[in-house]
């Protein structure tokens, strides 16, 4: 582990000094990749030089103890169990810097939203959902662009699937994937029942067209009219995508745009992040593992998350958090809920790397 630790320090030392060179600093391919690694290497190296910093403290405070004046000893006994302390806190900072980061969690992402079991009450609930999504991105100041969207008359939402662009998108989006379940009085029941419907929600890394192969022969394109809900050009042009993907079975619609040629483009987007994750399922059987909050059927079992709206209270499964401010939530407020389950990720990961050192 020391040596590792000090191949990290040289490492951003070697860093910096390439960073300060005219033909790095003319290269904006070369600077980019090394200011990442140099921003993913400096929180990392500060918590090495502040564990070394309070190891040294931690010594001299020790040689105090032999001091021959009581009150210096006294003095040392309190220093050293500061420092034992701080030294423990900065041993776990660093054990959580050190785990393995998920390549994608600077990616862009592309989320999909469908209406589950319940009807137009379960697309009603996908709506509000993405509603829920897009406020949060907009607190983030994110960009969010919507690829497809299939709605209802009630303004529901059967299947939807938008692009969300910004710093960290996946990584904190992505615990997101999977079944979640709603109870709630719909506004259609005379009877005050509470009723229970389901959307399922999932959530892609943006993939690049370097990262997959798509060959033109293995797609089936057609175009169609677009459907929907309503709209001064529904259903008026051929302007609708469906893209096939025969080696996978894949099947992408667009009909967001009037033009075909956009709409092919964000199918594509769409197709390419799913072939992607499909791509990196298969690379790596830790990654599907880890993603227990993968999209399920849609009904209600297998669900993550259940949003009971006349007890104003959210819980959710995997990590059996529970809170009360539902209201909150639906208006974008998700800070509390995704870094309670970052912090849940992270202690499990950090629980596998122990053990996997003993």
């Amino acid at each position: 582990m020391t040596e590792k630790l000090k191949e990290l320090e040289s490492r951003l030392d070697e860093i910096q000094a390439r960073l300060a060179l005219p033909e790095v600093y003319g290269d904006p391919a070369q600077l980019a990749k090394l200011s990442k690694e140099q921003k993913e290497l400096l929180p990392v190296v500060e918590a090495i030089k502040a564990r070394r910093a309070a190891e040294d403290g931690l010594g001299q405070a020790r040689e105090m103890l032999n001091d021959g004046d009581p009150e210096i000893r006294d003095m040392a006994r309190e220093e050293c169990s500061e420092l034992e302390a701080e030294l423990e806190r900065l041993e776990q900072e660093l054990r959580v810097l050190l785990l393995p980061r998920d390549p994608d969690d600077d990616k862009n992402a592309i989320i999909e939203i469908r209406g589950g079991v319940g009807g137009e009450e379960a697309a009603l609930f996908a709506a509000a959902l993405w509603r829920m999504y897009a406020m949060y991105a907009e607190k983030q100041r994110w960009k969010v662009e919507i690829l497809s969207l299939n709605d209802t008359e009630l303004g529901g939402v059967k299947e939807l699937s938008a692009q969300i662009e910004g710093a960290g998108v996946y990584a904190r989006l992505k615990f997101e994937s999977g079944a979640h379940r709603v109870q709630r009085v719909p506004d259609t029941e005379t009877q005050g029942r509470i009723h229970t419907s389901a959307a399922t929600v999932a959530v892609l890394p943006e993939a690049q067209e370097a990262e997959v192969d798509i060959k033109a022969d293995d797609l089936d394109i057609s175009t169609c009219r677009a459907g929907g809900a309503g709209g001064q050009h529904v259903n008026k042009t051929e302007s609708a995508i469906r893209i096939v993907h025969k080696p996978t079975g894949l099947v992408v619609e667009c009909q967001d745009e009037r033009s075909q040629h956009k709409n092919k483009d964000k199918a594509m987007k769409v197709l390419r992040s799913k072939l992607y994750e499909m791509k990196q399922r298969e690379l790596d059987e830790s990654r599907a593992s880890e993603r227990r909050l993968q999209v399920g059927t849609g009904d209600r079992s297998g669900r993550v998350r259940t949003y009971n709206f006349p007890q104003g209270r959210l819980t959710d499964h995997r990590i059996g958090l529970t809170l009360y401010k539902l209201d909150a939530v639906m208006n974008g407020d998700l800070d509390e809920v995704i870094d309670a389950l970052h912090t849940a990720d992270t202690a499990e990961r950090l629980g596998k790397s122990e053990g996997e050192t003993k």
